[in-house]
C-alpha cells in the first residue's frame, strides 16, 4: 500500500506536538497562487500565515517581489530576505512608525509602506519618516464593510489623500481595501457582495484620479475573495492563507480555490482514560483556540470529538480508541492555521516522506532587530 501524503518515514525523530511544513505541497499552492492571479507581478501576498524567511525565498524565487505584512517583524523578516516592496497592512502609531522608518534606513533597497485611516496615524509616519530622513509609502485603508480599520469613501478621505501628497517624506502609493467580512461558501454570493463592496472603492478612486492624485496600486481582498479580485487587471492581490491552507477554508472553497494543506500538527497518543477515549500532547498551546471543536481534524481519525482541550493535553471521544497505541503518532491539519503557526518557534519541514530540515517561524517574535 502506498503511504498516504502525511506518512513521515522518520517522525520517531520529531518530537511531539510539532508543525510539520510539506515543501512539495507549499510549492502546488505557490504554482496555484500564480495561475489564479495570471502572473507575479499581480501578487502582493500576506506573510501573517506563514511568517517564515525560506517561504519567502520560494515566493522571490518564482518573481513575487511584493509583499503585505501585520507586524513590524514579518515586515523587517521581507526585507532581509530580499523583498523590494513591504505593506505593513496595519495602521502604525507611536513607536511603531519610528521602527517602521529605522527599517527604511537599514534596508534602502526596500520600499516601505504602511496604511493609514486618520490623520494622526499620517502624522505618525511623517514625523518618524522627517526623523529618519527616508521616504515612507502610505496607502489609504478602506472599510468596505468590515468595520475593523478603514475609513469609508467620501470628502474625509479626500483631504487624507491630498494631506499625504502633500506632506514631506511621505509618499501618497494608493489605496487598501480588505474584505475579510466575506466569506460566503457560495462563490456567486461572494462575488456579488465582493463587487458591492468595491464598488464604492472603485468610484472613490476615479474622484481621486480627477482631483490630479495619482492612485499607483489598490490593494485588494484576501484569500476567500483571491480569485473575484483576480478576475480583475486593476487591482493588487494579497493572499495569505493558500500558502499553507486549512480546513476552515478548504471544506468552503474546494471548488475554486483548490489548495491543499501544506502545514500538519504531529500529536501522540499520551494516555487513554477509558475504553472510548485517547489523550493527545496537543493543547490548546499548539493549535489556534479562538474557534469551536474541532480546532484539527485528524487524518487517521477525522469522526473523533474533542470533549476536553487543556493548555497541553487533548482528549477525543472514538469508538474506535482501541485501535491506537501509547505512543502512536496522529496528524491534524488545523482549523485555522494562521495563529497556529505563531505557536510554533519552528517547523519540520517534510519533502520525499521524510524531515529533512527545520525552518524557524522568524517573525512569531514580536521584535527581529528593529
Amino acid at each position: 500500500m502506498h503511504p498516504a501524503w502525511f506518512h513521515v518515514e522518520n517522525e520517531a525523530d520529531i518530537p511531539s506536538p510539532a508543525l510539520l511544513f510539506y515543501r512539495s505541497r507549499i510549492e502546488h499552492n505557490l504554482q496555484l497562487m500564480l495561475k489564479i492571479a495570471g502572473n507575479a507581478k499581480r501578487l502582493r501576498p500576506h506573510v501573517k500565515t506563514h511568517k517564515t524567511a525560506e517561504v519567502i525565498a520560494m515566493q522571490i524565487k518564482l518573481g513575487i517581489t511584493k509583499f503585505k505584512t501585520s507586524t513590524i517583524a514579518e515586515t523587517e523578516m521581507c526585507a532581509a530576505v530580499g523583498a523590494t516592496d513591504v505593506l505593513l497592512a496595519m495602521p502604525c502609531v507611536g513607536i511603531n512608525a519610528h521602527r517602521l522608518a529605522e527599517l527604511a534606513v537599514k534596508f534602502p533597497e526596500t520600499q516601505f509602506s504602511s496604511i493609514a485611516d486618520a490623520e494622526e496615524t499620517i502624522g505618525f509616519l511623517a514625523t518618524a519618516a522627517q526623523q529618519h530622513n527616508v521616504t515612507l509609502g502610505v496607502y489609504l485603508d478602506f472599510d468596505c464593510g468590515m468595520a475593523r480599520t478603514g475609513i469609508v469613501p467620501g470628502d474625509a478621505v479626500a483631504m487624507l489623500a491630498h494631506v499625504i501628497k502633500d506632506m514631506p517624506r511621505l509618499q501618497f502609493r494608493g489605496l487598501h481595501a480588505y474584505d475579510g467580512h466575506i466569506h460566503d461558501e457560495s462563490l456567486d454570493v461572494r462575488r456579488e457582495r465582493c463587487d458591492a463592496a468595491f464598488e464604492p472603492v472603485l468610484q472613490f478612486r476615479c474622484r481621486l484620479q480627477g482631483e490630479g492624485i495619482v492612485v499607483k496600486e489598490l490593494v485588494a481582498g484576501g484569500s476567500p475573495t483571491f480569485g473575484i479580485h483576480a478576475g480583475y487587471d486593476d487591482r493588487t492581490l494579497s493572499p495569505g492563507t493558500t500558502v499553507l491552507w486549512d480546513f476552515g477554508y478548504g471544506d468552503k472553497y474546494p471548488a475554486d480555490l483548490p489548495f491543499q494543506p501544506a502545514a500538519v500538527l504531529l500529536a501522540r497518543v499520551i494516555s487513554k482514560p477509558g475504553t472510548n477515549r485517547i489523550t493527545l500532547d496537543l493543547g490548546h498551546k499548539s493549535v489556534a483556540p479562538e474557534n469551536p471543536h474541532p480546532r484539527v481534524r485528524f487524518e487517521e481519525l477525522p469522526d473523533a470529538v474533542a470533549v476536553m482541550q487543556s493548555e497541553e493535553h487533548l482528549v477525543l471521544e472514538t469508538d474506535r480508541a482501541h485501535e491506537f497505541t501509547i505512543g502512536q503518532a496522529l496528524h491534524g491539519i488545523p482549523r485555522h492555521v494562521c495563529p497556529t503557526v505563531s505557536m510554533h518557534g519552528e517547523a519540520y519541514v517534510i519533502e520525499v516522506g521524510k524531515t529533512t530540515e527545520r525552518w524557524p517561524i522568524t517573525a512569531r517574535n514580536r521584535l527581529i532587530t528593529v
